[in-house]
């Protein structure tokens, strides 16, 4: 009885999550000895790293499991850090045989890569996207989304992954491997996590150039562990700089997403945009329109902005056999600006919110489109 008493506990206990890599602790060879002396369970499992942050969650977590298990009355939890050796072959696990630096987000990846464009800054791309990436992962799909945005970088403040300081945190680091922080259920990482820290008066602002613009969002796309992924956000920054072209030179296959207010003067610079990145081989999908007219309370239309400017852009990136549609029309919301400055999306916070219904009607639409099988080469082994 002790032996299969042990046996149910062990198996509790390895299905428990790791916060950060979203796995098992079984599957991640975390879990070390479990030994049951009468209704005492007596559990040792090993972190990843010395001072990793979830150790106390994990352990929170592991302490449950184990007394969930019908004749364990008492749990006793032992927590050690995995060898070097242990986590080199954790790793190696981890990256499934690819090799360091190889991009995971190739032609074959059946994760399909959407970077979320504007031809100008101010049309609130950056909101659209922390909010799409929430909605996606709200209707079970798996969201990871790179701040591409390295000069104005935004995600982590929208997603609510700041401290009492009102900064992001740093991620935890496996070796070579980045673990992104996660909020929402979306795999998140920016510039901004590396930049600024406790105790430092440093604004966090980036005067980099092509190079090291190209180098950090290469290293965001090879060294980033999100895992498999259904959908991987890019928000870019606005226009068709160093960024959009490196973009463009990495992920040629990517789709493309464009935002835009309903002023045809921002129309007009947002169909830019996806030109821009047909011409590296990506391909426009949609148009989303923000800050569209909102209803007054008394029933009157203020159409702040105009109106037109996202069919506008719609029509311009279409060609024949290849219809761009307009995917939603966002329109002004006092929800939407206070969500993103507390870190609550207004698909989460305020669900029913126009815009909120909005951007969750554009995450239908890309939900039901995934990335198929055709023309993929299978990675079998016999």
């Amino acid at each position: 009885m002790t032996a299969e008493l042990a046996e149910r506990v062990r198996a509790a206990v390895a299905a428990v999550t790791d916060p950060e890599l979203r796995r098992p602790l079984g599957e991640l060879d975390m879990v070390r000895a479990v030994d049951v002396h009468g209704s005492t369970a007596d559990v040792a499992i090993a972190l990843t790293i010395v001072g990793c942050p979830a150790a106390d969650r994990i352990e929170r977590d592991v302490r449950d499991a184990a007394a969930s298990v019908a004749g364990v009355d008492a749990v006793d939890v032992r927590v050690g850090v995995m060898s070097p050796d242990e986590r080199k072959a954790l790793t190696e696990k981890l990256r499934g045989g690819r090799a360091k630096r190889e991009m995971p987000f190739g032609p074959d990846s059946l994760t399909r890569v959407i970077a979320v464009t504007s031809g100008k800054g101010g049309v609130g791309k950056s909101t659209v996207t922390a909010n799409l990436a929430v909605a996606l992962a709200t209707r079970g799909l798996r969201v990871g989304l790179v701040d591409a945005d390295v000069h104005g970088f935004s995600i982590p403040g929208l997603l609510g992954l700041v401290d009492a300081d009102g900064l992001p945190p740093a991620p935890t680091k496996l070796d070579d491997l980045i673990l992104p922080p996660v909020a929402y259920g979306v795999k998140v990482i920016s510039i901004g996590m590396f930049l600024r820290r406790p105790g430092e008066d440093a604004a966090g602002a980036v005067a980099w150039r092509g190079p090291m613009l190209h180098r950090t969002v290469q290293q965001f796309l090879t060294d980033v562990f999100f895992g498999d992924l259904d959908v991987l956000l890019l928000d870019m920054p606005p226009g068709t700089g160093d960024v959009a072209i490196s973009v463009g030179q990495l992920l040629p296959h990517a789709d493309v997403l464009v935002v835009t207010t309903p002023q045809a003067a921002a129309a007009e610079v947002a169909v830019r945009s996806g030109l821009v990145a047909r011409q590296t081989g990506q391909k426009p999908i949609g148009v989303i329109e923000n800050m569209a007219a909102m209803t007054l309370p008394d029933g009157t239309v203020l159409d702040l902005f105009g109106a037109g400017g996202g069919e506008e852009v719609a029509r311009a990136l279409s060609s024949e056999g290849n219809a761009v549609p307009l995917l939603a029309s966002v329109p002004l919301s006092p929800a939407l600006r206070t969500g993103g400055d507390d870190g609550r999306p207004v698909v989460i916070a305020q669900p029913d919110d126009p815009a909120a219904r909005a951007i969750d009607a554009a995450a239908a639409a890309l939900a039901v489109r995934p990335r198929g099988l055709s023309g993929k080469p299978l990675r079998l082994s016999i």
